[in-house]
């Protein structure tokens, strides 16, 4: 089965600029594409996951992936999707970020010997000649066009600068320099990205008179549009510092119930006969599902050790109710006295004092299994049985606070 009709199939692909011509090329030849990732943050997000998941897919079915850093349009900052200006980093900064996301991009694809590519455009754009630039390149794109596209129109209101302006002309230069260097043909990336890989391609087009390909992946939402991946402390990262391995599992595992279908087809490698099994019934049925959701993703990002032990303190802590597998944090006696509103905060267990009140209001503040609903109660010493103490919020997110010396 051709690797675009599988895509197809499992619900990635949201646009593509010449359908036929790229499934055509994904039959016939090995396929060199590229997906570029500003160095925007020191980790990668569950949005990149998915598109190293389509990356692997690809690289498995004989296509060579390019992974782009972008260590020279960080310096830029893409508009796309945002209504404000994005905070200008410095060099080193941006050089520490890519070298943290070229280590986690590693783990999914294969960088031996002809088979995937890591470059980091930082190499080839500082260079250029501002206008060398202009002269050789501005000519082929049209303001008209440009102000017209989603990437700029959410940021015209509130004012686009002349540096985030350029952003596209810099992306569109990145493919024409794939294209002439490493034979790069695609372009890939979520739907947000739709616009400016419009552009690599026209620029491809005009001065080389030869067709590349754009492809987009459906970005997965909540039932409320938000978009997956976001947690009460942020992003749902892949580095185990900023997000344990644990609570990753734990997200995946507390996803709601419509999307658990999409998640198992977009996010693992499972047969769609088996997700079909998984996802035939309703409720509380689909707990089965989820957990495999959430142990097969936990196990590709950070290993089976890890999604073993996320498994078992999640049975432990559903089944029996013994806590004692969950990961804990630890909090110093000194704080004992304090009030446990401000203790919630700063552990982030709950994002702030007011939605913890608000909280312990709707009763969904459990210390040891009990309901926590007085707004100035404090931290006592038998409230760490065996030095422990276990908080629920909600129906299922849990936290061991572990007292310590």
């Amino acid at each position: 089965m051709n690797i675009y009709d599988i895509l197809k199939e499992r619900g990635y692909i949201a646009q593509c600029t010449n359908e036929e011509g790229l499934r055509n090329a994904l039959e016939k030849e090995q396929l060199t594409f590229y997906i570029g990732i500003d160095a925007t943050a020191d980790s990668l997000h569950a949005g990149h996951f998915l598109t190293l998941i389509v990356m692997k897919r690809l690289q498995e079915a004989g296509h060579r992936p390019i992974v782009l850093i972008g260590g020279g349009t960080t310096l830029i900052g893409d508009p796309s999707g945002r209504d404000e200006m994005r905070n200008i980093q410095s060099v080193d900064d941006i050089n520490e970020k890519a070298e943290k996301i070229k280590q986690q991009a590693s783990r999914f694809l294969d960088f031996s010997e002809g088979k995937a590519l890591m470059v980091n455009n930082a190499d080839w754009l500082p260079h250029l000649n501002y206008i060398s630039f202009l002269r050789d390149y501005g000519p082929h794109f049209s303001i008209n066009r440009m102000i017209n596209m989603e990437s700029y129109q959410s940021r015209l209101d509130k004012g686009l600068t002349l540096l985030e302006f350029n952003y596209m002309p810099m992306q569109a230069y990145d493919f024409l320099h794939l294209f002439r260097n490493y034979g790069c043909k695609a372009q890939m990336g979520g739907s947000d990205q739709w616009s400016n890989i419009i552009g690599g391609i026209d620029l491809i087009r005009k001065l080389e008179e030869k067709e590349a390909y754009g492809l987009t992946f459906n970005l997965i939402t909540t039932s409320t549009g938000e978009k997956m991946g976001k947690t009460v402390k942020g992003a749902l990262w892949l580095d185990p510092e900023k997000t344990p391995p644990y609570e990753f599992f734990q997200y995946w595992r507390n996803v709601e119930d419509v999307s658990v279908d999409t998640l198992l087809k977009r996010y693992t490698f499972l047969e769609l006969d088996e997700i079909a099994k998984l996802t035939e019934e309703e409720g509380a049925a689909l707990n089965k599902a989820k957990e495999v959701l959430a142990y097969e993703l936990t196990k590709m990002v950070h290993g089976e050790e890890e999604a073993n032990q996320a498994l078992e303190a999640a049975r432990s802590l559903f089944g029996s109710g013994d806590s004692a597998d969950l990961p804990a944090v630890e909090l110093s006696k000194e704080k004992l006295g304090s009030e446990w509103l401000t203790i919630l905060a700063e552990l982030d267990i709950v994002p702030s004092r007011s939605e913890g009140r608000r909280l312990m209001q709707q009763q969904g503040l459990l210390l040891n299994g009990e309901k926590l609903t007085d707004f100035s109660a404090v931290l006592k010493e038998e409230d760490f049985p065996d030095g422990e103490a276990l908080v629920r919020r909600g129906k299922k997110v849990f936290t061991r606070i572990k007292l310590i010396d």
